[in-house]
């Protein structure tokens, strides 16, 4: 795992990246928060899709909700980055699509657009 904090627009976030998943299930997810806002003092994370498990974007097993309900729930707002067009279900666009024109939680192409939108710069 390598974690760099960006600032940008005066908000500090937290930058992660990993060829291995760090979030596979909802308490590695909370390790990992905790992790990263100990380690960084950041409230705004943002991290690469290859860190997170598959599982997460198959909307079934309810994994993505439980997670992203413990990021809610400590405060923390989170962009993940990376390719997603290998994903073709429709209610998982739907729920990018929806996250994306929200204010805590984003899917964004690459790093510099997680960035911008957690500094609320786009």
């Amino acid at each position: 795992m390598k974690t760099e904090v960006v600032r940008k627009n005066n908000v500090n976030i937290a930058v992660v990246t990993s060829d291995e998943p760090l979030i596979t299930d909802v308490q590695s997810a909370l390790d990992f928060i905790m992790t990263v806002k100990y380690e960084t003092d950041c409230t705004n994370i943002a991290i690469n899709k290859n860190a997170i498990t598959d599982d997460f974007f198959i909307l079934s097993t309810c994994l993505a909700g439980e997670i992203l309900q413990k990021f809610i729930n400590y405060g923390v707002r989170f962009a993940v980055y990376g390719d997603f067009s290998k994903y073709t279900s429709k209610p998982l666009n739907d729920f990018m699509y929806e996250s994306n024109r929200g204010k805590d939680i984003f899917f964004q192409p690459d790093a510099s657009c997680a960035i911008d939108k957690l500094s609320g710069c786009s």
